[in-house]
């Protein structure tokens, strides 16, 4: 990355370290002028549980909620939280395209035990799952209408949105983000669709590995 951006990222490091080892890096040479570079508009977006507290979720909420025509959303882990789940819900009871890419063999068995265990929640209004096959693919990221690109460290699940640091950079352009949909539409392409029918199908010894209880949906027929 080029271009003021770099500053506000510069800026979220330097807060960071003086949080962690009480040594401040706010002097001149570690903040030199930077100009403009390129045409896309970026920004720089922080959270962290003692200020900025919920930043990117809101920013999430946000984008979810003015979505048109689609959100790629690829991300390590999704246990989001129900206000998100809701937002996304509503996003595709207005006609939104969704898809969801997800490690098929994740490095943390118990946090894809509880995703698998809430698919149902966003496959049963039409969201598109897909699994990626190995290696385990750390990418997070989300494109919302052909325009927008969020990108960085935060993770769609309550602890990253809630409890961590993390740093991410939204940006506005056609160009950038039709060259990200072209990396996701190839991990897509060798990836294995969820359905509802694969989740509902799961045995008895897969809903007891999905762990809690709280997550798991019971199937019910009349």
């Amino acid at each position: 990355m080029q271009g003021p951006v770099v500053s506000q990222m510069q800026s979220v490091f330097a807060e960071d370290w003086r949080f962690t080892t009480g040594e401040s890096v706010s002097v001149a040479k570690w903040f030199p002028e930077i100009a403009s570079r390129g045409d896309v508009l970026a920004r720089s977006v922080s959270a962290g549980p003692d200020e900025e507290y919920e930043r990117l979720r809101m920013t999430i909420l946000a984008a979810l909620s003015c979505a048109e025509r689609s959100v790629r959303i690829v991300t390590p882990y999704f246990v989001p939280d129900r206000d998100i789940i809701t937002a996304l819900n509503l996003a595709l009871m207005r006609g939104v395209a969704f898809d969801i890419l997800l490690p098929q063999v994740n490095n943390l068995c118990f946090v894809q035990w509880a995703s698998t265990a809430i698919l149902w929640q966003v496959l049963e209004r039409g969201c598109r799952v897909w699994y990626v096959p190995p290696p385990f693919d750390h990418t997070k990221l989300m494109l919302v209408d052909g325009v927008r690109t969020f990108l960085g460290s935060s993770i769609w699940d309550a602890r990253s949105l809630r409890l961590n640091f993390e740093l991410n950079v939204e940006c506005y352009d056609p160009s950038l983000t039709h060259r990200l949909e072209l990396m996701v539409e190839e991990k897509r392409s060798r990836s294995t669709p969820i359905t509802l029918a694969d989740v509902d199908g799961r045995n008895i010894p897969e809903n007891w590995e999905t762990g809690l209880l709280v997550f798991y949906r019971p199937i019910c027929k009349n």
